[in-house]
């Protein structure tokens, strides 16, 4: 036996994270600020003090005797795994090998920070279980250091790192403390792995590792408790661990599973619920509803993180996965929140969104749970949805007394002066004209004149009736290979270049294709999204709108995949955000997979063209992971069975999706309600479905039509005070026009009604509070009157 105090040191780091495939996520909903994770069998991820901070990359065990034979038990097949009420994620693991059964339970301690885990070995009397934890505190790799310590006369694992403190104990059934051996190393080169693999067995006791990855272990009786204690410091994790330890299992996960019953008594479904849907999506429906609310943080009530894991984590070191929060996941959710009736969680939902607005009026792309942001693109629907929220509140009588009006008005301005164009997608990815963009900024306006009344509704109204008057123009493509091929007259793109605004050859413009190695442009005219769905879902088109209709048969036909699991949808043609051909993780170029999300999606549209989306629900339900929890994407190709790819089952991207389980709750209140019931209430009442006809062509420094329609007027609308100084048909009649401060902006309307086709007007602007001249002069002819 090997006594050496410290570790040695691991020559080379990559740290990865654990499998994204979760079967389990849970926290308890007392005081403790602790959240956990399952997949592969054991316990992955854990998070403490809030939700966007791991601290353990995973928590596993090894089964072995003294002489040669060990198996560490994630890599066994898939365990059995069961939970025995779908309102509380209270997950038992049993494992399976010839020799022995391995039995965990997992609970959070609704009163502590600590994660206590149940287990029990059966079998072959000479095997013992190890466990095996790397620490990961802070979400760092590199600072931890460990310790094999004492603690009031009880033996303890010891991690730091920071402001952290981590404290492994154990007791066995009769109550006494019960680790044994213990050693800590560093991941990759002194941990137990490495002990067992070179040597079949535990030699190494090493008493003190780092700074570093660290892991910590040790031998456990074949039946007793584990305890994960974390907080300030080591000895105040240990006295955590040692407090839940002495209250036992059975007594934390009745207080645990009480609780959760409890929040799901306060918020139950609808009476018809067990009449109209099947059981598997009754199930489905409860974890949706968990997934929702262990997603949420306590330190910032209100904010949920996208999910808690790392999509293809066993290959990625990113720092912070989907442990990050988006605006759009964020209101997307709290639909789903207000649609079951959890008016309060989707009340924090808005304030916490409120207080980190930025002072443009836009949200990040994504943030740490405190605000500080992580990457930085701008995204419009993203500043859209917050405004999409209060007014859904305020539908529902529950936005109370709220102050949304300064949130409001600065993000109509945001939209006023960034939109129509986005500068990223919802996907990240491009910027440009978006058809599921518009829908939102388009609603977000007519929503945000509701709250707002004034010049500022005027305003955001003008707007949002031109910009819904234009987006076939803008995003509806005819004549091209794919029309010709599916035999209609055009479809919605995916996306178009700014250009677009001012010339119609834009449509015919490169556009990247973010994640595809192989060619990685296509013409914006040859990409096809369902993005365009979100047009009749909030009322600006209807189900049957022929633009509509053609678009769904090109997309249904480029874009949908049959799994033994139902119908699925991809993001759009080409894309590349997904495993490659051969399975293997995502890596910054892939193929893009079908996203269970858009099964939610395209049965919104069923509902509204006057189908069931039952059909959509069963898929959805279908496409869940052994924990019965809803992936970021499916595989859809041929099985790959050691790499647990299978046909209309979760692949190894980021599982659960927030996301996605929001868009399954909304799904089964719009099919029970019969109409999308995150449909904005004034948008629909404004276009329900139709066009608008609009009698004016807008004008703006990033927006300059050429051209202008007989019989129509021309909208000049700048961020300042201007003057328009102008003419017609070649600088006649010239004259002045002040602009009026329409609150989002300054407006200047100029009277051409009276014009025919084949004059002219021409101008020049003049900003009116330093009175330069803006240094260019612009030329607009008058053509035919629209039809």
């Amino acid at each position: 036996m090997e006594s050496v105090s410290k570790a040695p040191a691991a020559q080379w780091r990559h740290p990865v994270w654990s499998t994204a495939r979760k079967s389990c996520v849970g926290t308890a909903l007392g005081t403790s600020k602790l959240w956990f994770t399952t997949g592969s069998g054991i316990i992955t991820e854990v998070f403490y003090p809030r939700i966007d901070i791991p601290q353990v990359r995973d928590l596993g065990f090894i089964i072995a005797d003294d002489q040669s034979f060990w198996q560490e038990l994630k890599t066994l097949p898939e365990p059995a795994l069961e939970l025995g009420d779908p309102q509380v994620p209270l997950p038992i693991i049993r494992h399976h090998h010839a020799r022995f059964d391995f039995t965990i339970k997992v609970c959070a301690d609704p009163d502590r920070d600590v994660l206590l885990v149940d287990f029990q070995l059966e079998g072959d009397s000479s095997l013992r279980p190890y466990l095996l934890c790397s620490a990961r505190l802070g979400e760092d790799a590199e600072n931890n250091r460990a310790w094999v310590g004492d603690w009031e006369g009880r033996k303890v694992l010891w991690a730091e790192q920071g402001p952290f403190g981590l404290a492994l104990a154990c007791r066995n059934s009769a109550g006494y403390a019960a680790l044994e051996r213990c050693s800590v190393g560093e991941v990759g080169a002194s941990d137990l792995w490495q002990d067992f693999h070179e040597h079949g067995r535990m030699l190494w006791e090493y008493g003190e590792a780092g700074p570093g990855e660290v892991a910590l272990a040790g031998q456990m009786p074949r039946q007793g408790t584990l305890a994960l204690g974390l907080g300030s410091s080591k000895e105040a994790a240990a006295t955590n661990a040692w407090s839940a330890l002495a209250n036992g299992f059975q007594a934390t996960s009745s207080s645990y599973a009480d609780l959760w019953q409890a929040w799901h008594k306060k918020h139950p479904r609808p009476r018809n619920f067990a009449s109209k849907l099947p059981d598997t999506a009754k199930t489905l429906y409860a974890r949706s509803k968990n997934i929702l609310k262990v997603h949420e943080d306590r330190t910032f009530p209100g904010a949920l993180v996208a999910s808690l894991s790392v999509p293809w984590g066993e290959a990625s070191t990113s720092r912070g996965g989907y442990h990050l929060v988006w605006s759009r996941d964020l209101v997307e959710s709290a639909g789903a929140l207000v649609a079951m009736g959890a008016t309060r969680e989707a009340r924090q939902v808005l304030t916490y969104l409120i207080s980190t607005q930025q002072a443009d009026g836009h949200w990040l792309q994504n943030q740490w749970l405190g605000g500080k942001p992580f990457w930085q693109g701008v995204q419009l629907d993203e500043t859209g949805f917050p405004v999409l929220l209060a007014a859904l509140l305020r539908q529902h009588n529950a936005l109370e007394d709220i102050a949304v009006a300064d949130m409001v008005q600065r993000a109509l301005h945001f939209i006023a002066h960034e939109g129509p164009v986005t500068g990223q997608d919802r996907w990240e990815e491009d910027g440009g004209v978006n058809t599921f963009t518009l829908a939102v900024a388009v609603a977000a306006l007519v929503e945000g004149a509701e709250l707002m009344g004034g010049k500022t509704a005027e305003c955001a109204l003008m707007l949002a009736d031109y910009w819904n008057a234009r987006l076939e123009d803008w995003t509806f493509v005819k004549d091209t290979d794919l029309a010709r091929q599916y035999q209609v007259p055009g479809y919605f793109v995916r996306i178009t270049p700014e250009d677009v605004l001012v010339q119609d050859g834009a449509k015919d413009e490169w556009v990247l294709i973010k994640n595809r190695a192989h060619d990685p442009h296509l013409p914006a005219s040859e990409q096809v999204a369902n993005d365009f769905l979100q047009l009749v879902r909030y009322g600006l088109r209807s189900a049957a709108d022929p633009h509509i209709v053609a678009s769904v048969r090109v997309m249904d036909a480029l874009l949908k995949t049959d799994t033994p699991s139902g119908p699925v949808w991809h993001r759009y043609n080409g894309d590349g955000y997904g495993e490659h051909q051969d399975g293997s993780p995502f890596d910054g170029t892939g193929i893009g997979r079908g996203w269970p999300l858009l099964v939610g999606e395209r049965g919104h549209y069923a509902l509204a063209a006057g189908e069931s989306a039952l059909p959509y629900i069963e898929a959805m339900a279908a496409m869940t992971g052994k924990g019965g929890l809803l992936p970021e994407q499916i595989w859809e190709a041929d099985p790959i069975p050691e790499k647990g790819l299978e046909p209309g089952h979760p692949s190894g991207s980021a599982m659960p999706l927030v996301w996605a389980h929001g868009e399954y709750i909304k799904l089964c209140h719009s099919f029970i309600k019969g109409e999308p019931v995150d449909r904005p209430a004034a948008t629909w009442k404004r276009y329900q479905g139709k066009k608008p006809d609009i009698d004016y062509r807008l004008w703006r420094l990033r927006q300059r039509p050429r051209q202008l329609p007989a019989g129509q007027e021309l909208r000049v609308l700048l961020r300042a005070p201007f003057t328009v100084h102008w003419g017609i048909n070649g600088w006649q009649d010239v004259q002045d026009l002040h602009s009026e401060d329409w609150e989002l902006g300054h407006v200047a309307i100029l009277p051409l009604k009276p014009l025919s086709e084949g004059e002219s007007v021409q101008f020049t602007i003049r900003w009116q509070e330093s009175g330069d001249w803006i240094g260019e002069n612009f030329h607009l002819d008058i053509t035919g009157a629209l039809a």
